[in-house]
């Protein structure tokens, strides 16, 4: 029931997005800001 109404629905559909959406965006997040630490580590080791 829950999963026919989470699919079935145009309530459900955007509620579906927006956590898929979330995901991606927090998983870039994590990388991107990974990245920009370990150059910034880098870079200070260099000094």
């Amino acid at each position: 029931m829950a999963w026919k109404e989470l699919f079935g629905t145009d309530i459900g559909l955007l509620s579906v997005f927006t956590i898929g959406f979330v995901i991606v965006m927090a998983a870039y997040f994590i990388r991107y800001f990974t990245r920009k630490m370990d150059d910034d580590a880098g870079n200070q080791q260099g000094n």
